[in-house]
């Protein structure tokens, strides 16, 4: 049987003072290195989520300029070939002018010098009319 006496109450002072020992000792220098290393891990995750909030936040915006570039590069487009088809317009206008003056010169010059054909010929209508009935009739007329 257990006999209780001195000894038990100096066992029981020993147990505790080891736990007390063990304790300063051991345990909470290790529970102090699991709380460092649950801080760190949660502070890591925070980094990682903002940082991925960052890229998400950065890539939208680099989409968001590239749709905007693509924007203003359409209306750069559209404004040069609105200029171009403007240009285009008044060189071909002018080249109707100009068509059109060079073409009104030849219809009168074309004119003035069948006027001086028909002119020439009304002189000479006479002569090749004598001519004619001469060969026709085969005598002076």
């Amino acid at each position: 049987m257990i006999s209780v006496d001195g000894s038990l109450f100096i066992q029981i002072g020993n147990f505790l003072v080891l736990i007390w020992v063990l304790n300063l000792i051991l345990y909470r220098p290790i529970r102090n290195i699991l709380l460092e290393r649950k801080e760190k891990i949660v502070g890591l995750e925070e980094n990682i989520d903002s940082f991925g909030k960052e890229a998400g936040d950065k890539d939208a915006e680099y989409h968001a300029g590239i749709r905007s570039a693509r924007a203003k590069g359409m209306q750069e487009k559209e404004k040069l070939i609105q200029a171009a088809e403007a240009e285009e317009k008044a060189i071909v206008g002018k080249i109707n002018e100009k068509a059109s003056a060079d073409l009104a010169k030849m219809k009168e010059k074309v004119a003035k010098e069948a006027e001086s054909v028909r002119k020439e010929l009304l002189q000479q209508v006479d002569t090749f009319a004598n001519e004619i009935g001469q060969k026709i009739l085969g005598r002076a007329v």
